[in-house]
């Protein structure tokens, strides 16, 4: 479960410099509309230098979240700092980065126009204006293009140039939503590395993406949320430590299937049988189980969890 914060804490966050504080912090941080329950608790802390991933299926309250640690929503009760600060502070919004998942730029402005455009929204000091953009075109693979019209580039490339706005005036945290979604194989992989240089340079990562696979390959930590809760939290060391098994088997009817429920969750594909959570250990037990029923067994395929097993693994427990 999430990392829960004393209520000492909580009521005195302030103690230090702001370096010294967590780049985000909640405690019980929850939003109503209406008699819906969008976030529902939500209490977590977000070290500097993490890469951190917050999952789940639409409307499990991700979006409703960022919102809320922005500013853009104000919470039913709870409370958040961000950098040290309350969330909300006008400040600290100046140290934190956003690439939004529904993106639109100006079709009419070139890209170093865009660039130009959010530095003075920051405000960044216009001295630094031509270092910035130059900077965050090259990072996001952009110098060639970077007098091209927006309204000429793909919607890659347009995901390409909010990363690289999200990146001006090297912020301490950064928001991602959805940061790849629409980006072949190398701007994935491009994405990655830019990720892995923020975390290396201090800055911490907030990111949404319903990729899993790109999570576990960059994220430190994740949370998984559902119906407005956090029902999972941890490394991926600490989620991903269940063993899957495949076992090719023929002969077992439904009622002996059932049968080998106790070995853990099945995933019944036939003569495919998946068994999640299950120890190495417990194979040679498994497989004499299967005998002892009928089943004669023609492979035993162990292996680990992805995220996106462990995902759907605990979106099912959810639900039952």
């Amino acid at each position: 479960m999430p990392e829960v914060i004393e209520e000492t804490e909580a009521a005195a966050p302030y103690g230090a410099t702001a370096e010294a504080h967590p780049a985000i912090q909640t405690v019980n941080l929850s939003k109503r509309f209406g008699r819906t329950v969008a976030l529902a608790g939500l209490s977590m802390t977000v070290p500097r230098g993490e890469v951190f991933g917050f999952l789940g299926p639409n409307g499990a309250g991700k979006t409703t979240s960022v919102k809320l640690l922005l500013g853009l929503l104000k919470p039913t009760s709870g409370e958040a700092w961000l950098l040290g600060r309350p969330i909300g502070d006008l400040q600290t919004r100046r140290r934190i980065g956003y690439l939004p998942e529904l993106f639109r730029y100006q079709g009419w402005l070139s890209a170093r126009e865009v660039l130009a455009l959010h530095c003075e929204l920051a405000p960044l000091p216009r001295s630094s204006w031509n270092d910035e953009i130059t900077s965050a075109l090259e990072t996001v693979g952009l110098t060639d293009r970077a007098k091209d019209r927006v309204g000429t580039f793909s919607k890659g490339m347009q995901q390409r140039l909010g990363l690289g706005a999200a990146l001006l005036g090297e912020p301490e945290l950064v928001f991602l939503d959805e940061p790849t979604s629409a980006l072949d194989p190398v701007g994935r992989h491009d994405v990655r590395e830019i990720i892995r240089g923020l975390a290396a340079r201090g800055t911490a990562v907030f990111l949404n993406s319903h990729l899993l696979s790109e999570v576990e390959q960059v994220c430190d930590r994740v949370a998984v949320v559902d119906h407005g809760r956090v029902i999972a939290s941890g490394t991926m060391d600490e989620l991903l430590s269940g063993t899957a098994v495949k076992v090719r088997v023929e002969g077992l009817g439904d009622a002996d299937k059932a049968k080998l429920a106790g070995f853990g969750s099945i995933d019944d594909e036939g003569d495919q049988l998946t068994f999640t959570n299950l120890k190495p250990d417990r194979v040679p037990e498994l497989v004499s189980a299967i005998v002892a029923l009928g089943g004669r067994v023609y492979e035993v395929a162990p292996r680990h969890q992805t995220l996106e097993d462990r995902f759907l693994q605990l979106l099912e427990e959810e639900e039952k």
